[in-house]
């Protein structure tokens, strides 16, 4: 009895965090679906104040600023069913409602592995959570402004090349640049996932070193993967980051390793 007075009580507390990590999620969406940005000067300096407005929401321009930022010249976006930009906007919400519920996403789950982990093992975690975000993060940024932009210009170039008119969907838009800013938020958490695999001795500074041609062929293949083409190029935006990332991730370790060797001299 007392066995499974245990497990509803883990239970119990583990739908009580998933419900407020809900709650955060969803205050954002809803803000984000129902409120734009107005601006306004005051001293010389730009301000924005949230309005309601259902229709060109906060979602919506930022939609709006994908369009204008990472479609290409000549290009249109195009809606071909009812409620498509509607549920663009959705999976916009969703995204951003994700990322700036990540401190509550992670002080949620940290608190309910909490029992289950020493009070240094959870420091530890916390002293991750907030680099990983970071990492994410610059993954994203790094996506937008720099992989995505490249990609779609260097395939749409097939249709100039024959003067067809190209038409770009904007569920497919918005569905290819999210799962391009995710991708490259989770492949950023790379030399993190290194670092904690060799802190927690899963792994040594040496393994790193060792196995480097296979993780390239590894990270090669993901890149060939994730892209959309088959030209071979557009891949090594996502293979040649990771390769970099874990190339970085193996000079870290092994200077960590360096500096604990001489610290126990």
């Amino acid at each position: 009895m007392s066995a499974l007075q245990g497990i509803y009580s883990h239970l119990a507390e583990l739908k009580t965090r998933l419900v407020r990590i809900i709650i955060s999620v969803g205050a954002i969406i809803s803000f984000l679906l129902t409120f734009r940005l107005d601006s306004f000067w005051y001293n010389g300096v730009k301000l924005y104040y949230p309005y309601p407005d259902p229709l060109q929401n906060l979602a919506a321009q930022i939609t709006n600023h994908m369009r204008h930022n990472l479609v290409p010249d000549g290009v249109q976006l195009i809606q071909t069913a009812p409620g498509q930009a509607f549920y663009a906007q959705v999976y916009v919400a969703a995204l951003v409602g994700i990322v700036l519920s990540m401190p509550v996403i992670v002080r949620e789950l940290t608190k309910f592995i909490a029992p289950a982990f020493s009070d240094k093992e959870i420091h530890a975690i916390q002293k991750i959570a907030i680099p990983a975000i970071v990492l994410f993060v610059a993954g994203a940024v790094f996506s937008y402004y720099t992989a995505i932009p490249f990609i779609l210009d260097f395939l749409y170039q097939y249709g100039d090349a024959v003067g067809a008119v190209t038409f770009l969907d904007i569920m497919e838009f918005v569905t290819f640049v999210l799962q391009f800013l995710l991708a490259f938020g989770v492949a950023f958490q790379l030399p993190l996932i290194m670092y904690a695999a060799t802190a927690t001795g899963i792994t040594d500074a040496k393994f790193w070193r060792n196995n480097i041609r296979y993780a390239i062929v590894a990270l090669v293949i993901i890149g060939a993967v994730v892209t959309p083409d088959g030209s071979g190029i557009t891949m090594w935006f996502i293979s040649g980051p990771m390769i970099a990332l874990y190339l970085a991730g193996m000079i870290v370790i092994e200077r960590r390793e360096r500096k604990l060797k001489k610290a126990i001299k």
